[in-house]
């Protein structure tokens, strides 16, 4: 049975992604520092996450411990970057080359954790030609081209608000099939489509109403 049959029957939770990425930065800080092996309780106790929890996350990748020694660093960094499809590379389309935008286009850390931005486009004709840390940008009519060509199954949305949801459909009609959504407007897509919002905003008010709580 291959792994992609086993994720299929056994649908690995959210939290549990959310929480994979955490463990992964940690051992691969302690590869750096020389350590070659890491015990559950020790990531436990870094994360700040119960450690019967961190085993029972690390029992849906592929990769086993050993008793009273712990996990290999380098196999475990190994099966988590496999795992989380970080050594695949996906190529993605970026819509809205704004401040966030462009930013993003500068990101080079994401290409190294699989995600490859190929390309850039926007409605404004000035930014038409540009080029931004050697990603291309195009004007927005010019995506159906784009997309036959390069073949970007992943979309970037960091559009106005009032434009999220038009660009969305617009994308999707073009054949996307994952949208990566930094508006802070909650996109509605077809069951086929995978969407992944990302609102720095919404981050922003629990930590503002936390902050408030500690100071009242």
């Amino acid at each position: 049975m291959t792994r992609d049959e086993i994720r299929t029957i056994t649908k690995v939770p959210e939290p549990t992604l959310r929480r994979l990425p955490w463990y992964l930065a940690f051992v691969k800080l302690l590869r750096g520092k020389g350590e070659t092996v890491i015990s559950s309780t020790q990531i436990s106790k870094e994360i700040n996450v119960d450690s019967s929890q961190v085993a029972k996350d690390l029992s849906f990748v592929n990769v086993t411990g050993k008793t009273r020694v712990g996990y290999e660093i380098d196999a475990l960094v190994e099966e988590l970057e496999d795992f989380l499809g970080f050594t695949s590379s996906h190529k993605a389309f970026l819509f809205g080359v704004g401040s966030l935008g462009a930013a993003l286009l500068h990101d080079t850390g994401l290409k190294q954790y699989g995600l490859d931005i190929v390309a850039g486009f926007d409605v404004r004709p000035e930014l038409e030609g540009q080029m931004i840390n050697g990603i291309p940008v195009y004007h927005i009519d010019r995506f159906p081209e784009m997309r036959e060509q390069l073949g970007a199954t992943i979309g970037v949305i960091t559009v106005p608000v009032d434009r999220a949801q038009e660009v969305a459909d617009q994308i999707i009609a073009g054949g996307i099939k994952g949208l990566w959504n930094f508006t802070p407007f909650r996109i509605r897509v077809p069951e086929n489509i995978v969407i992944q919002n990302t609102s720095m905003y919404a981050h922003l008010a629990v930590m503002f109403n936390r902050l408030n709580s500690i100071n009242h």
